[in-house]
């Protein structure tokens, strides 16, 4: 009898690309990536079979940190090409990555009705509260008083809240994580790729260049008092009232994920080619 050989295991490593990361020193999105990785060890999902796509920031050079395949779309649009291809091809795991000026402020439209239609990705959002790659303006979660030489005593402008928005929306797994905590983050991504429909992210990630005052968040990041609820009406009472620091899975869905059709791989390029054809 031949010998069977063991499955093999893949650790974090084996998500990893050979290109050194480039952020800012101290920023946030190294620890996300390395959190990334440890997630997608934790769900065991082969490299070849996860995307990694993303918009344009900071926080969107992630794809090409990863061995996985990868997507680096144009400005506020991850969502659409990532909510297409998990469509074409249900099969594959994608995680959709950005930052809050690429998600809330151009990709809001998208990001709303990504929620709404619950198709089975993971969104990640490193949320610092302001643009770090064009130098530091304020973002849609900046707060009103941020006083900065590009807004003088700050916008006066509401700041987004993103897992209210999130929640109202329609999204099935909300959740808070905090890049100073690596591995509870990776948890939480872990967590998110296994929950069937759209499962939103957002990771706190200090942009200690432009926002200096964010090395204090390590202080202020907590564990939610509470555990996950599948009531969006509770979901909701315990998000509006919350701190901005409570870090944890906060609402998980059972709505039913938008339908997917199983992948014919037997067509041809011709067979392509006449779906085209006026």
């Amino acid at each position: 009898m031949n010998d069977i050989a063991p499955p093999t295991v893949m650790t974090a490593a084996n998500y990893k690309s050979p290109y050194k990361p480039i952020w800012c020193p101290g920023c946030g999105d190294y620890s996300v990536l390395s959190s990334v990785t440890k997630a997608l060890a934790k769900v065991q999902v082969p490299p070849h079979d996860v995307v990694v796509v993303s918009g344009i920031g900071c926080s969107s050079r992630i794809p090409a940190y990863t061995s996985c395949y990868g997507f680096h779309g144009v400005h506020g649009r991850a969502l659409a090409a990532g909510t297409g291809l998990k469509v074409a091809r249900p099969e594959l795991t994608v995680l959709v990555a950005g930052g809050d000026g690429d998600g809330y402020s151009i990709g809001g439209n998208h990001f709303l009705h990504a929620c709404r239609r619950n198709v089975d990705l993971t969104y990640i959002v490193m949320d610092n509260h302001v643009y770090g790659m064009t130098k530091g303006q304020a973002s849609p979660t900046t707060e009103p008083d941020w006083d900065n030489k590009l807004s003088p005593g700050g916008t006066g402008i509401r700041s987004f809240h993103p897992l209210v928005i999130a929640l109202a929306s329609g999204a099935n797994f909300v959740a808070r994580a905090f890049a100073g905590d690596p591995n509870g983050t990776a948890e939480i991504i872990a967590a998110g790729i296994r929950h069937p429909g759209f499962a939103f992210i957002e990771i706190l990630s200090p942009c200690v260049t432009f926002r200096p005052e964010q090395r204090e968040w390590k202080k202020f990041a907590h564990p939610a008092p509470v555990g996950p609820t599948d009531d969006p009406a509770r979901a909701a009472r315990r998000i509006m009232t919350d701190d901005g620091f409570n870090i944890g899975i906060l609402y998980t869905g059972d709505r039913k994920p938008y339908p997917t059709r199983p992948v014919d791989n037997k067509g041809t390029l011709a067979d392509l080619e006449t779906e085209f054809e006026l």
